[in-house]
């Protein structure tokens, strides 16, 4: 139980300290209408200054890439993250994993700016 805390604690922790080092904001289905792509009705949207474009589920604090920095970095293993393909939700669209997530990719990009 110790153990966990601790864990949950730094993981805060971390979350916390880029929410300092970059933009950060939560987006949720009510915003984007029909344009939502994701299983989760809300999450957070998160530029770094190297921008890299990162979506965060605020209930695990995963990360997943939005752009090929972003995309580049977990394949370096420098940021804990998983495929976006793992966040999407079942869709009869056909519309590449690119056009589904376009809305949070410009969203997330307005937070550098």
């Amino acid at each position: 139980m110790k153990h966990t805390l601790i864990v949950c604690s730094l993981l805060l922790g971390c979350t916390v300290s880029s929410a300092f080092a970059a933009p950060l904001t939560s987006v949720s289905k009510k915003q984007f209408g029909a344009d939502w792509p994701l299983k989760r009705e809300e999450v957070m949207l998160e530029c770094r200054s190297n921008g890299a474009l990162i979506v965060i589920n605020p209930s695990t604090l995963m990360q997943y890439p939005l752009n090929d920095i972003a995309q580049n970095l977990m394949e370096k293993k420098q940021i804990q993250a998983q495929p976006i393909d793992v966040l999407l939700a079942p869709s009869d669209s056909k519309k590449t994993t690119e056009e589904r997530i376009l809305p949070l990719k410009q969203a997330a990009q307005k937070l550098c700016e």
